[in-house]
C-alpha cells in the first residue's frame, strides 16, 4: 500500500480522491497527513474534518464551496475527512457531486472504519486502500524501536506485554508505551513497571488460571480470581492475557508451535509447552468459554463474574469445554 502511494508521489500521478479503510489505530489519518506532505502540501493547505461532528448536508455544502478557492501556498489543497461513514445520506450525495468533478487543485482523503456504510457511488470515485491490523510481532518491534529512539532500554517480555495490550492498534500501543516511558525513572523499562502502569496482572496469576484448567482444579481457579480482584486487576486485561496464553497452549498441543513461538518469551514458551502435555489439555471449547467471558466482561455488574462462570463451565461438573 505504501509502495503504491510512494509511486504516485514520484510519478506525480495523484488521484483526486482516496479512501483509507481499516480498524481504529492502524494509521489511516497519520498516513493521510504524511501523503499530503509528500505531495508538497503545506499545513496551511491541509484541512482535517471530523465527519462524525460535521454530518449534515449544510456542512458538506460549505466544504464544496471552499474547495473552489485556490491553495494558499501549495499545488494542492488536501481535505482529510475522518469517520466519513458517519455522513448522512444527503451529505454523502452532496460530497459525491464534488468527487465527480473535483477542481484540479483538490485532493480528498476519506478515512473510515466501516467501509460497508459508505455508498457505492462514493467508493467508485476513490482509490481504496485497506489498512490491515498489525500483528503482535509488528507491534512489539514498534515498541522496541520507539523506546530505543526515546533513549530507553526495554526487554522483550515488556515489549511483548505492551504489544499485547495494544490489541492490534498502533495508536493504543504507542499510548500505552508513552505512559510507561513517563513513569520510568532510570531509562530501563521492566515488566513490573509495565504491569504497574497498565494494571496488567502478574504473570503468575495468569499461569495459575491456566494451570488450574489443566489440572481441573476449580478451587485454585476461583481463589486466583479472588486474588486478582483483591489486587484491583482489570478483568478485561486479565482475560485478554489468559486468552493469549490459552491459545498458545492449544496451538502447541496440536503441533502448531511455529505459529506462536516468535510471540512468546523463553519462560512463557516453556510454561506453555509443559501445560500442553497435560492429560486434560485444552480443547477448542476452553477457548470458546474464555472468549465469551471476555466479550461479556465489559459492562458486567460484577466484573469477575464472567470469568468465574467460564471457569465453572470448563472445570466444574458440567465440563462443557471438555466434550
Amino acid at each position: 500500500m505504501v509502495k503504491v502511494l510512494e509511486a504516485e508521489v514520484l510519478s506525480g500521478d495523484i488521484a483526486h480522491a482516496y479512501l483509507f479503510a481499516g480498524t481504529r489505530g492502524t494509521g489511516k489519518t497519520s498516513v493521510a497527513r504524511i501523503f499530503a506532505h509528500a505531495i508538497g502540501t503545506t499545513p496551511n493547505d491541509i484541512y482535517e474534518i471530523d465527519a462524525a461532528s460535521n454530518t449534515s448536508v449544510d456542512d458538506i455544502r460549505s466544504l464544496n464551496e471552499s474547495v473552489h478557492t485556490l491553495p494558499f501556498e501549495s499545488k494542492y489543497k488536501v481535505y482529510i475527512l475522518d469517520e466519513v461513514h458517519m455522513l448522512s445520506k444527503s451529505a454523502s450525495n452532496a460530497l459525491l457531486k464534488t468527487l465527480e468533478e473535483p477542481p484540479a487543485h483538490v485532493v480528498f482523503i476519506l478515512a473510515t472504519t466501516e467501509t460497508h456504510k459508505i455508498p457505492e457511488t462514493v467508493l467508485s470515485r476513490c482509490q481504496v486502500f485497506t489498512f490491515k491490523k498489525p500483528s503482535q510481532d509488528v507491534l512489539k518491534k514498534v515498541v522496541i524501536s520507539v523506546a530505543k529512539k526515546e533513549g530507553f532500554d526495554i526487554d522483550d517480555t515488556s515489549a511483548e506485554l505492551i504489544a499485547l495490550l495494544g490489541d492490534g492498534s498502533f495508536r493504543d500501543t504507542l499510548g500505552t508505551l508513552q505512559k510507561v516511558l513517563a513513569y520510568s525513572q532510570d531509562k530501563k523499562i521492566s515488566e513490573n513497571e509495565v504491569r504497574l502502569v497498565t494494571g496488567a496482572p502478574a504473570v503468575s496469576l495468569v499461569h495459575d488460571i491456566i494451570q488450574s484448567i489443566a489440572d481441573n482444579n476449580l478451587e485454585l481457579a476461583l481463589s486466583t480470581v479472588k486474588k486478582a480482584v483483591g489486587q484491583n486487576i482489570d478483568m478485561g486485561i486479565f482475560l485478554k492475557l489468559i486468552l493469549h496464553t490459552s491459545r498458545a497452549v492449544l496451538l502447541v498441543r496440536f503441533g502448531a508451535l511455529d505459529v506462536i513461538k516468535d510471540g512468546l518469551s523463553e519462560g512463557e514458551l516453556d510454561f506453555v509447552s509443559k501445560v500442553s502435555k497435560s492429560d486434560t489439555a485444552f480443547s477448542s471449547g476452553t477457548l470458546v468459554e474464555l472468549l465469551t467471558a471476555y466479550e461479556n466482561t465489559t459492562g458486567s455488574y460484577i466484573p469477575q463474574l464472567p470469568l468465574e462462570l467460564a471457569l465453572i463451565n470448563i472445570i466444574g461438573e458440567g465440563g462443557g469445554s471438555k466434550k
